[in-house]
């Protein structure tokens, strides 16, 4: 397992120079920059090219790109031009608010969305598994942006029982466990939204995943034994179900620290995916270059988690 896992990660590392160098590449080539956007139409060439230089939009792309690997590899991802800070620096200042909130919903989803998926599997066809169909279909089609606005009319406009947008009352400097309530408040309809558009998408996907597994012979044999249902459906059908389940829910690690940009822009909260939708309007590259290297290699070690998890579920699954 241990030379597995390090292989694997060894192996990453040219994967992750070559989407870096191929993302640098594409940011080279689109029309335009950051200084552009926000210097002033007065001033003059000489003093635009030293701008540029300053922040490395200068030069033969293949070059500038390795003078930013090298500073990379110290965790040195250059400056962000909008937020005049080191983009590492505004990457953790706003990642961690995307991250308690994607972390939230993903707990949520994950502990209601597999025992429904699998109640609605061993009672196909039933009222229960009906009611849920459509609750999925619901869920998967309603725009996040639509529903966020819907809750925000009904739970903090006409019922005034949570805030209407934010992450902390404006005014309110309040430390400790007021401060975890206040959060809490805020993130309380961002939580619900992205809470049902992941919930119904995972239901639907253990309910196939389960009907897939309990017709199989070896679970016809287990209920042949006399084994009861509990232990046929949790302990033998249940597991081998788990091997699609778990690859959805690995690759929702680099959601974690990506941010659900729709919701953040809908509720206004401080997360990075915000930060990023704002940065791509800015063509503020350098702090797109650190946020999609980061979202790169989170995908990367959701695959290697994934694969893991596997032989860890599974015992028929070996890693060499």
């Amino acid at each position: 397992m241990r030379q597995y896992i390090t292989r694997r990660l060894l192996e990453m590392i040219p994967v992750i120079i070559g989407i870096s160098f191929l993302l640098f590449v594409i940011f080279a080539m689109a029309p335009g920059d950051a200084v552009d956007n926000i210097a002033n139409p007065n001033i003059s060439q000489e003093k635009l090219m030293d701008l540029k230089k300053q922040y490395g939009l200068v030069g033969n792309p293949v070059e500038r790109y390795f003078n930013w690997a090298k500073k990379a590899v110290q965790f040195d991802f250059g400056d962000s031009i909008k937020h005049k800070e080191k983009v590492s620096t505004v990457i953790d200042t706003y990642v961690w608010n995307s991250f308690w909130l994607s972390l939230g919903s993903f707990f949520l989803s994950t502990l209601i969305a597999i025992p429904i998926g699998v109640v609605s599997a061993t009672k196909q066809y039933s009222v229960f598994d009906k009611f849920f169909t459509i609750f999925a279909l619901f869920g998967v089609s309603i725009p996040s942006f639509f529903f966020g606005m819907v809750l925000i009319k009904i739970f903090a406009v006409d019922l005034a029982i949570f805030p209407v947008s934010g992450m902390i009352s404006t005014g309110v400097n309040a430390t400790g466990i007021a401060h975890v309530l206040d959060v809490m408040k805020h993130m309380a309809l961002p939580l619900i939204v992205l809470t049902l558009i992941s919930l119904a998408g995972l239901m639907r996907y253990t309910r196939t995943a389960m009907l897939e597994v309990i017709r199989q012979d070896y679970i016809r044999t287990a209920r042949s034994k006399g084994l009861s249902e509990k232990v046929v459906i949790y302990k033998h059908a249940l597991r081998n179900a788990m091997i699609p389940i778990i690859t959805i829910l690995a690759m929702q690690l680099p959601g974690l620290f990506g941010g659900a940009i729709l919701t953040e822009q809908v509720f206004a909260w401080p997360g990075i995916g915000r930060v990023a939708i704002e940065a791509i309007n800015g063509r503020d590259y350098p702090l797109l270059m650190g946020f999609e290297v980061l979202l790169a290699i989170l995908t990367l070690l959701g695959n290697l988690i994934a694969d893991v998890t596997y032989a860890l579920v599974d015992p028929r699954i070996r890693l060499k």
